[in-house]
């Protein structure tokens, strides 16, 4: 569990900072936007549209990693996708300064989607359809995939670390998990082989900005090798709004309706994931402040009747 604070150092003179490093003349005027993982900043421009700063998290991914995150985005912004990619200047788009490793992305407006929408769910397919077919062109080597060592094993053992499940929770917890990565690599075994591509990895409504234009993809950060569906079940509330996402899907690339069975792994994978993640980032000063219930005894009683509910699902 980390113990430190990663942004301790980050204050608004060293965010401008990066901001004119990089080749710009800020303006003074700044705005956080809401971020956890990482630091983001709305930064005003002399002159020119404001830009976006995103400070990466010191110690999460390598340059390597980073830089296969970027070239990902040029490469899906290249082939006229929707995607916010990070700016080029001379030939780079990873900078450092003071210790801190950041990224500069054009400011892009937009609303949260309308997913009850047919039509729209129909696009989204669509766009992602063409991303995946990006996707499959190359492969990651450096920024792992979604599977269960990663997104229920590791997370869990950050859980039964940390200082936040209350101490009689921790065999039901462990039972739970345990029975949950059983099942999941069943699960998982019984769809191989899976065809692993590169995926946006995070693709809920939140990380897509919805124009007169349409849809604009935001936010790499987790992109990572896994099967296709993990883009797909996150943007549909429904199994309607599924088939509806796997119409406008089906126009540009085939879907292997195998991977319908990952779906619910996945969204166990996620749970378990998330409580991992803030377990991990707990001590730093924007998580208890975010997500004060998950100090709370009763939240890990409910998280853990929640994973019971889903070992039920899988049996």
């Amino acid at each position: 569990m980390e113990r430190d604070t990663p942004y301790a150092g980050l204050d608004p003179d060293l965010i401008l900072d990066a901001v004119a490093e990089a080749g710009f003349e800020p303006d003074g005027r700044m705005l956080a936007l809401g971020s956890y993982e990482n630091r983001v900043y709305q930064v005003g421009i002399e002159g020119a549209p404001a830009l976006v700063v995103k400070f990466y998290r010191p110690g999460r991914w390598s340059d390597a990693a980073i830089a296969e995150e970027h070239a990902f985005a040029l490469e899906l912004a290249t082939a006229e996708l929707p995607v916010v990619a990070p700016l080029l200047i001379e030939g780079r788009s990873l900078f450092a300064l003071d210790g801190f490793r950041y990224s500069l992305y054009p400011r892009q407006g937009g609303r949260e989607p309308e997913l009850e929408s047919k039509q729209n769910l129909e696009w989204m397919g669509r766009l992602l359809a063409r991303i995946h077919g990006v996707g499959s062109r190359a492969t990651f080597t450096q920024r792992g995939r979604i599977d269960v060592q990663t997104f229920l094993r590791d997370p869990s053992r950050e859980v039964l670390d940390s200082t936040l499940l209350p101490t009689q929770l921790h065999s039901r917890y462990r039972k739970l998990v345990d029975g949950l990565a059983q099942r999941i690599d069943r699960r998982f075994a019984d769809c191989a082989p899976l065809r692993q591509i590169r995926l946006h990895g995070d693709c809920h409504r939140g990380n897509v900005l919805w124009t007169d234009a349409g849809p604009h993809f935001v936010d790499l950060d987790d992109a990572r090798m896994g099967p296709a569906v993990q883009d797909l079940w996150m943007l549909a509330p429904s199994a309607q709004a599924l088939d509806s996402v796997l119409e406008g899907y089906a126009e540009f690339r085939d879907f292997d309706h195998g991977e319908l069975a990952l779906i619910e792994p996945l969204r166990i994978m996620r749970q378990v994931h998330w409580a991992g993640w803030v377990a991990r980032r707990w001590s730093d000063p924007a998580f208890p402040r975010a997500f004060a219930q998950v100090g709370e005894p009763r939240w890990w009683e409910e998280h853990c009747n929640d994973l019971a509910e889903a070992l039920n699902r899988l049996d």
